[in-house]
């Protein structure tokens, strides 16, 4: 068994590969600079964990593993250069764990978008999971009924998201590979936008053995391959007689034609339904029996931070959600507006990375429009340099129904509290320090009591 020492263990996908080594039987240590709850349960599982970084931490012969996060003058980069030590991206590992998956006989089933992802692998990760299937997978968000996004167990199924963000879903070879949508995102990365991601994924396709695209997205009509479909028309899998309700939706699925299954969902919108389409897709390719994974897709809930409920105080509710593309917050407004009724919303939106609110300025200002409210804070840089002229306040200043709020997330709450009344739904929007928000509502609002 190998050894492996990762640099910034607590975050969630790093935790994630360093559990899923865990279960398989290797040695595992790791450095970050606070504990939380993600290293417990690593140490829980024997991992040997530092809070810190330093040259010290290292241990000879292992694998390091990093992320894109991790730069040149981390002390544990510089030792591990001085030992000769191989370094990883942790899509390196991902790929290497993929392999090995592989060659034991299961199915890797990836999952890819710009969209979706996380809900898609987390879902397929779930049914297969309430079967009693045993998959192993590896997730980009917590699975709230089973705690986890990553496990190493003996079934048949290997599950992944597969992440775009930086170019390195060309690196695996699924043997299905599931492509929710494609729309323009990660500018900083790449450069001529549509044309280089486009370019990324025609080369991820021809290393999959199956690919599985949603007909109904106009970005997948730029790709080119040998395509499985599924769609709300005229597709190899579809969703029929669907009916929405404050609960989800129903519908049943159609593979060619012929009445494959009767499903309901909790989760709301039509971006849902084909999240779940997708999934169906996916493992029936797989040779899974769906009918006998039918009872576990209402039982799920979300991913963490996809609509996920995080406070109820004072009669007020407040809702994390990970939504930071125009797309995006779009599909979670509309979900919420049908859920509640759009005069009770109040969105709090905060803009991640500068590129992006720039480069789709026109297009997150029409995503608001089933908010009753909107307040929009700071952007979030993600260690991006501002851009001239594009701010939090200018943009707000742009919306209709829209206030802007600087500072940290708990002035944000501080001055927000001042506003919202018993009945609001606040939803908290972005992939950056909003994720506090609710925490911040919740103890703002405690105080006043």
């Amino acid at each position: 068994m190998g050894k492996y020492h990762f640099i910034a263990i607590g975050g969630i996908g790093m935790s994630g590969l360093a559990k899923y080594l865990l279960e398989d039987g290797h040695e595992v240590s790791g450095s970050d600079i606070a504990d939380n709850k993600y290293i417990d349960k690593l140490r829980e599982l024997g991992a040997k964990i530092f809070i810190g970084h330093s040259k010290s931490n290292v241990p000879e012969n292992c694998i390091v593993i990093r992320s894109s996060a991790i730069k040149e003058d981390n002390p544990e980069i510089i030792r591990a250069k001085e030992l000769n030590l191989p370094i990883y991206h942790r899509s390196d590992l991902l790929e290497e764990i993929a392999l090995e998956a592989q060659k034991s006989g299961k199915c890797f089933i990836g999952f890819s978008g710009t969209h979706g992802k996380t809900t898609t692998s987390g879902l397929a990760s779930f049914v297969l999971e309430k079967a009693g299937l045993k998959p192993s997978f590896v997730d980009g968000g917590i699975i709230p009924e089973i705690s986890t996004n990553a496990q190493h167990k003996s079934g048949k199924h290997f599950i992944a998201e597969l992440d775009e963000s930086d170019g390195t879903i060309v690196k695996y070879f699924p043997d299905i590979l599931v492509i929710n949508n494609l729309e323009e995102d990660h500018l900083d990365f790449y450069k001529n936008g549509m044309e280089d991601l486009i370019k990324t994924f025609n080369k991820a396709i021809s290393r999959a053995k199956k690919v599985i695209v949603n007909i109904d997205n106009s970005g997948i009509a730029n790709l080119s391959g040998n395509f499985i479909t599924f769609g709300l028309k005229n597709a190899d899998y579809t969703a029929k007689n669907i009916v929405y309700s404050k609960d989800g939706s129903k519908f049943k699925v159609y593979y060619h034609e012929t009445p494959l299954i009767d499903i309901r969902i909790q989760l709301a919108g039509e971006h849902n339904i084909y999240n779940a389409l997708g999934v169906i897709a996916a493992l029936n390719e797989a040779g899974v029996d769906i009918q006998e994974l039918k009872p576990y897709f209402y039982e799920f809930t979300g991913m963490g931070r996809r609509f996920q409920k995080v406070c109820d105080v004072c009669g007020i509710t407040v809702y994390d959600d990970y939504a930071h593309h125009p797309t995006e917050i779009k599909a979670t407004l509309d979900a919420a507006a049908l859920k509640f009724g759009k005069e009770h919303i109040v969105a709090v939106f905060q803009p991640h990375r500068y590129t992006r609110l720039k480069s789709l300025w026109e297009e997150f200002k029409t995503s608001f429009n089933n908010a009753g409210r909107v307040v929009v804070t700071d952007v979030y840089a993600a260690s991006e340099n501002p851009i001239e002229g594009i701010t939090g306040e200018k943009f707000a200043g742009e919306l209709d129904n829209s206030v802007y709020i600087p500072g940290s997330m708990e002035e944000v709450a501080s001055q927000l509290i001042k506003t919202v009344k018993a009945g609001d739904i606040v939803i908290g929007l972005g992939a950056g320090t909003i994720t506090k928000l609710g925490k911040n509502i919740e103890m703002s609002l405690k105080a006043k009591i």
